[in-house]
């Protein structure tokens, strides 16, 4: 089940018919521009649906201005500009970006009036600090090193009040299915959560479950990892 624009590695049914054993062998391929718009070339890849733990946790907060970091297709973005927010969706494909910017087009002059896209590797990129009240990033998975020091960017771009949501696949899930990506990519939200000053942050971590299909098509129960935490009113 594909759910969600922007989440990167969702990759384990369109893998199928080929084996990704070259990104097994070069993981650092898939931090390529080229990997993605090679991968978004070949037309829509995800449901176009809004990742649900995204709903969940932005339901009933006060729109403001939202970042989505890897935002993909842009079903994400689209759904937080028709709540109200003001979006931008940072991705590291321009082919994708393109898509979505027809995709915005497409939901209507007041939908579009409130979302702007930006190319960005999101391994050197920082964002403007203290500038929005939400800032996801939906299933990015990296190694520790650019994880932590990604979060930390995103982290320092929330304004007081705001919100910083992370969600990527739980590591309790490499026992379930496949994933294209080593171990060490995945963490917990208590492990995302420790490049966090909790005198400066409200934090919440949870590891909730969805329902899957394994690799042999069998019905299997997978967790996501999040973190959310709200940065608390300077003062």
């Amino acid at each position: 089940m594909h759910h969600g624009g922007t989440a990167h590695s969702h990759s384990h049914s369109h893998n199928h018919g080929h084996s990704h054993s070259h990104d097994e062998a070069d993981p650092a391929r898939l931090l390529t521009q080229e990997f993605w718009d090679e991968r978004y070339s070949d037309g829509p890849i995800w449901s176009g649906q809004p990742n649900p733990l995204l709903v969940r946790y932005v339901t009933g907060l006060t729109p403001g201005r939202a970042l989505d970091v890897g935002s993909g297709e842009g079903a994400d973005v689209l759904w937080l500009a028709g709540q109200g927010w003001t979006v931008t969706g940072a991705d590291i494909s321009a082919v994708a970006l393109a898509r979505a910017a027809r995709q915005a087009e497409q939901a209507g002059p007041e939908v579009a009036a409130r979302v702007t896209w930006q190319q960005a590797d999101i391994l050197d990129w920082s964002p403007p600090e203290r500038q929005f009240d939400l800032v996801s990033a939906q299933f990015m998975h990296l190694p520790q090193p650019q994880r932590d020091a990604l979060h930390r960017r995103l982290a320092a771009a929330v304004a007081p009040g705001g919100t910083l949501l992370i969600v990527a696949h739980h590591p309790a899930d490499l026992a379930t299915v496949p994933r294209p990506f080593p171990a060490e990519r995945f963490a917990t939200g208590e492990q995302m959560a420790t490049v966090l000053d909790p005198a400066a942050w409200e934090i919440e971590t949870a590891a909730p479950e969805r329902p899957g299909t394994g690799p042999e098509g069998n019905p299997v129960t997978l967790r996501d990892a999040v973190l959310r935490a709200v940065r608390r009113p300077a003062g």
